[in-house]
């Protein structure tokens, strides 16, 4: 084992260093220099975390394979259960919509399982955000791991379990014919905006629910509520007059970036101004907001 490393419980050969030289150093000059820590130095430290965790990306995507794997041990089918149900949920609510709507299936089945795919997707690292930091206090109060790091972590757990999930949007694209008129390249253009979106607005929600436990709850409850009111299962056409409310719906802009390529269908500029603004101004903000916070999220757990 090398020397100042420590072997993490449960991560069979896995060595999470003890990186105190760099960081404490730093920040100990500083304090005995000005007896205080300003809004620069905080910054500088913020993005020192975010490019140390860049230099360790390898151990996040270790401590997600790790979370899919411990979740599903002795599981036969392990993450393919979620398949399973959303699978039935997408065929499910396909037939009864179209039914009841007089929808052609081979047009809406496909819309659907895309919709539920990755609007899914969305909801998991946002919600999940909410216990970036809590689930990773005994981690975070031993070592000096980048907190970004378990930021990742919650991005990677979800793309793992996506990529289960594609087993839905394939055999859909391909059963109904679609691939002749999916635009791949753009779609993966668009799953890109979404990540970025949904990850600073999961490591927001982190840092709330560090220091208020109510947020979780309340995220669950927006991130409900947003499925109802995004057009995960029905069509835009069907919100009438009120349709032009669906440009104030920043979920209804990522999932139309991934799902309308994917059906042969065109993404609005007006969509891309608004998800690379949004990616802008968040990330801004949040990064803003981790700085300012980040010292106190190990006391807050």
């Amino acid at each position: 084992m090398p020397s100042g490393a420590v072997l993490a419980p449960g991560y069979p050969g896995c060595y999470l260093a003890r990186l105190l030289s760099g960081e404490a150093m730093d920040s100990a000059t500083h304090m005995l220099r000005t007896g205080r820590r300003g809004a620069l130095f905080q910054l500088q430290m913020a993005l020192r975390d975010l490019q140390n965790s860049f230099a360790r990306i390898g151990l996040a995507w270790s401590l997600a394979t790790h979370d899919v794997g411990s979740r599903y041990r002795g599981s036969v089918l392990g993450p393919f259960w979620i398949t399973l149900s959303m699978g039935l949920m997408v065929l499910g609510i396909g037939f009864l919509y179209a039914s009841l709507f007089n929808l052609a299936l081979d047009q809406f089945l496909p819309y659907v399982a895309l919709g539920i795919v990755f609007f899914g997707v969305m909801t998991g690292i946002i919600n999940e955000g909410c216990d970036t930091f809590v689930h990773a206090a005994s981690m975070l109060s031993q070592t000096s791991l980048p907190m970004f790091t378990f930021v990742w972590r919650v991005v990677f757990r979800n793309l793992i379990n996506l990529a289960h999930h594609l087993v839905i949007v394939v055999g859909m694209l391909a059963f109904y014919g679609q691939w002749k008129v999916a635009n791949v390249p753009l779609a993966l253009l668009g799953i890109f905006l979404m990540l970025l979106n949904a990850s600073w607005a999961s490591l927001l929600a982190g840092i709330a629910s560090a220091r208020f436990r109510d947020i979780p709850q309340i995220v669950i409850s927006v991130m409900q509520f947003a499925i109802f009111m995004t057009p995960v299962f029905w069509l835009p056409d069907r919100f009438g007059k009120h349709q032009v409310f669906l440009d104030f719906n920043p979920f209804y802009h990522l999932l139309q970036s991934v799902r309308a390529p994917l059906l042969g269908q065109t993404v609005s500029g007006h969509s891309y101004v608004v998800l690379v603004t949004m990616a802008v101004v968040g990330w801004l903000v949040t990064f803003l907001v981790f700085a300012r916070t980040r010292r106190r999220i190990v006391h807050y757990l």
